[in-house]
């Protein structure tokens, strides 16, 4: 599976856009703020059904426009498919595969896999226990939407129960039978996500380790641990907390609180990592994502490399576009603001299928002086 063709109307500095790309690796070189990442935005809803870089939807359209619109044609080995996702101002976004509307985003999750490596990954290091709970829900939401269904209702009922906690607080009353019931909800969805993540994590390790070892040559130990308090039943969980749930005004035990444990030998990446190690840490997690959802739904995901020059090394720069260049990967698009690095490294790697395009405000230009498009 591959994007062949991209096309933008509206969409943040793009005014209008139609491009075909390869198979292989595609690459998107300029000065920053020219639109390098905002396209790679737009590939990226086409997979999720919203942007990578900025949740309202409305801020995404060209200033001026009254909507935007992102078609992507994609190649599967039996047919080409186009899906478009559309967002009007003061109406609610369409996501559309093949021209047919979706009832829901959830039903599109997973039907074009898709994994970015961008400078925002070193929150998953440095953020809060959210931004990796939120990494490992969406890598296995991409592959089992059983998962996703449930993640989605145990949100649903959480939201609920911290609702009525803050309802109880300002009504100076309390019912039991009420957060009972809020309670099985939490129940009930909690633990297939406690299950899932333990069953996602058991396969994920192996292949997160075998990606730190070639990154690193094998000089380090990298150690992934699932925090969790998944050993004492989550009703009994629920239950003894009640009292300080009715203190904090809202749900103080839970999935919702998971946390992975990130480390090198003893040692707390977070606190401890050298920048280097943090980099290396974030960029063997994003590619054990690759392989993990490439063996579960067989299908190779579109890879998103933004910045990675300014994350690594050139000589671990020329070991990824190298590798990403192999058959064990599909179709990778990367930015850049330097055309010369870029073609420094493809000469030295001939064999591999690429196409690298200069990006400059609302126009893409094949490096062979080809236009593509304009505005």
């Amino acid at each position: 599976m591959y994007l062949t063709n991209l096309k933008l109307n509206n969409f943040k500095t793009y005014a209008e856009l139609d491009v075909d790309f390869c198979s292989n690796i595609n690459c998107l070189v300029g000065n920053n703020g020219v639109g390098k990442t905002n396209l790679l935005d737009a590939i990226y809803y086409l997979s999720f059904c919203k942007s990578f870089f900025n949740p309202i939807d409305s801020q995404n359209i060209r200033q001026g426009a009254d909507f935007f619109a992102v078609h992507g044609t994609y190649r599967f080995e039996q047919e080409s498919v186009v899906v478009s996702c559309i967002e009007k101002r003061g109406q609610v976004k369409q996501m559309r595969w093949n021209k047919k509307p979706y009832k829901t985003f959830g039903e599109h999750i997973g039907k074009v896999p898709l994994v970015i490596i961008s400078p925002q990954d070193q929150n998953i290091i440095m953020g809060g226990s959210e931004v990796r709970r939120r990494f490992v829900d969406g890598v296995i939401s991409q592959t089992d939407k059983g998962y996703l269904e449930h993640l989605l209702q145990y949100q649903r009922a959480l939201d609920q129960r911290n609702k009525l906690l803050k309802q109880f607080y300002e009504d100076r009353q309390w019912d039991e039978s009420s957060i009972a019931i809020w309670d099985e909800q939490l129940v009930r969805h909690g633990q297939v996500l406690y299950d899932g993540r333990k069953a996602f994590l058991k396969e994920f390790l192996p292949l997160f380790s075998e990606y730190f070892s070639w990154i690193t040559n094998s000089s380090e130990e990298a150690v992934l641990t699932y925090e969790s308090k998944s050993e004492i039943p989550l009703a009994q969980q629920l239950m003894e907390s009640r009292q300080n749930d009715k203190y904090a005004l809202y749900t103080t035990v839970g999935p919702h609180k998971d946390d992975l444990e990130m480390a090198i030998g003893n040692l707390s990446i977070k606190k401890f990592g050298s920048q280097g190690q943090q980099k290396t840490f974030v960029l063997a997690l994003k590619l054990a994502q690759f392989e993990y959802i490439y063996q579960r739904c067989g299908q190779k995901p579109i890879l998103l490399l933004d910045d990675i020059f300014d994350k690594l090394d050139m000589l671990r720069v020329k070991q990824l576009v190298h590798l990403v260049g192999t058959d064990r990967f599909g179709q990778v698009f990367l930015t850049d603001t330097q055309p010369g690095r870029v073609e420094n490294i493809f000469a030295e790697i001939p064999q591999v299928d690429h196409k690298i395009f200069e990006v400059t405000a609302g126009m893409l230009t094949l490096m062979e002086n080809v236009e593509v498009d304009h505005v």
